[in-house]
């Protein structure tokens, strides 16, 4: 069946980037935990804590069925309740404050033939926002793009932009990416085998990106400011994941495992009070990158 080998390409693909990771670190090893969903289900939760560059990262795949609760009915406008489910999702906070947070989702839903569809997208969390490092970022997401649709990125991207956005404090949360829910035939002119095969380009994207990011940035030198700046920029990163992830919501409503959902959140965060950046200074530069609405390309 469909589902089942949109599960087994995913497994797949947490392989790959778990591999991919432990040489990337040179240090660290993921450690697994396999666990059963009460209702249906389960899944694979991997995570590297203190490499040596990897702090904490989190590599998950899940694929759980069973009853939708009554509010991601309503939240979905569906009448059905036997859902599937299944995915891979991945974040990684660096021990570096010069490498960039990294963050990427890729799933694939269904409650009948007629109900389901693709989700996913990766987005970028940098510390300190350097342009070389942004525009390389997205040029390698618009040929993951262009590959299967030149109108995606352009979408997603903003769309990326639009979900990545912390209200609250009126910044996006980095420089955003590509962000898409919801792909199916009748929207994107793309068969669901198309679709699966764009969703698998954009998980083995993931690996090539994040390595070239810290190859390029683990061995700079930092001062005690940009490490204290790192804990700051991560407060905005668990502040997003709490309020607006709606990944997490889905998570904790359909009673998922509270350790994979919150596998997202830093090992330290600092919330300075009014923390305000010197003029021109680093920090300050790093926030004046935080819209929506840049064209990195």
């Amino acid at each position: 069946m469909f589902k089942e080998e949109v599960a087994e390409r995913y497994k797949q693909i947490q392989d790959e980037i778990c591999r991919g990771l432990e040489i990337a670190d040179g240090k660290g090893k993921f450690e697994e935990e396999v666990w059963e969903r009460n209702g249906g289900g389960g899944g694979r939760t991997r995570i590297m804590q203190n490499g040596a560059i990897i702090e904490k990262g989190g590599v998950n795949f899940s694929a759980v069925h069973g009853k939708l609760p009554d509010a991601i009915k309503k939240a979905f406008n569906v009448t059905e309740e036997d859902f599937f489910a299944t995915g891979v999702s991945i974040v990684i906070h660096p021990n570096h404050p010069l490498v960039p947070i990294i963050h990427m989702n890729i799933r694939y839903f269904e409650l009948n033939e007629e109900t389901r569809w693709f989700g996913g997208g990766i987005d970028l969390t940098p510390h300190y926002v350097f342009e070389n490092d942004a525009r390389f970022f997205h040029h390698k997401l618009k040929q993951a793009c262009d590959d299967f649709n030149p109108e995606f990125y352009s979408k997603f991207k903003s769309q990326a932009d639009e979900y990545f956005f912390i209200k609250h404090r009126e910044e996006t949360r980095g420089i955003g990416g590509i962000f898409y829910d919801r792909l199916k035939p009748d929207n994107t002119n793309l068969s669901w085998q198309d679709i699966l095969d764009f969703s698998i380009n954009i998980g083995e994207t993931f690996l090539p990106i994040y390595t070239e990011l810290i190859d390029r940035n683990r061995d700079k030198d930092f001062t005690e400011i940009q490490k204290e700046w790192q804990y700051q920029r991560r407060s905005r990163y668990v502040e997003f994941n709490l309020v607006y992830d709606s990944g997490t919501k889905f998570g904790l409503e359909t009673n998922g495992r509270i350790e994979s959902i919150l596998m997202s959140l830093p090992p330290q965060a600092n919330w300075g009070y009014n923390v305000q950046p010197e003029i021109n200074s680093d920090e300050f530069i790093t926030q004046q990158w935080l819209k929506k609405g840049i064209n990195w390309i």
